[in-house]
């Protein structure tokens, strides 16, 4: 398994970079999925104005969010046999990790992991729009976590 990942926080909003943490979580991700393709996405840290314009533009709902996954692989056009899986984008919004983080009172570096497994999860298909969905996303993501240590508290 090969990940190409591009990390982008081209307004130097994080005072440290999730790039190395990022990385993990996706080599865990695809392991705990049992996938070996090779993949390639980014993640771009953006603030609330910018993710809120995406949100806006894109997503037709005017206000800003957490985070936003761009799946390409909802396409057909992006699948070529042989080549990587380009699975897509992922919006975080730093200033809405930082509110989250003190809200759920666990670290920022665990909420920005949280938002990176539930965009990557996202990008590979899953959803939490009804209960059962949902609930197997959210295990998914717990154990993503839990197995890299990343803990709420």
């Amino acid at each position: 398994m090969n990940i190409d990942f591009v990390y982008e926080d081209e307004k130097h909003l994080c005072q440290e970079s999730y790039e190395d943490v990022f990385k993990q979580i996706i080599e865990t991700t695809l392991k705990t999925l049992q996938l070996d393709d090779d993949v390639e996405l980014s993640c771009v840290i953006v603030d609330d104005g910018q993710i809120h314009q995406i949100n806006r533009d894109y997503r037709h709902i005017d206000r800003a969010t957490d985070v936003i996954s761009f799946a390409l692989e909802d396409n057909e056009q992006y699948y070529v046999e042989g080549m990587p899986r380009s699975l897509g984008d992922i919006f975080i919004s730093y200033d809405h990790a930082c509110a989250q983080a003190k809200d759920y009172g666990h670290s920022l570096k665990r909420e920005m992991c949280f938002l990176m497994t539930h965009g990557l999860l996202h990008l590979l298909g899953y959803d939490h729009m009804n209960e059962d969905e949902e609930k197997e996303m959210f295990s998914l993501q717990k154990e993503i976590l839990n197995q890299l240590g990343i803990e709420r508290g």
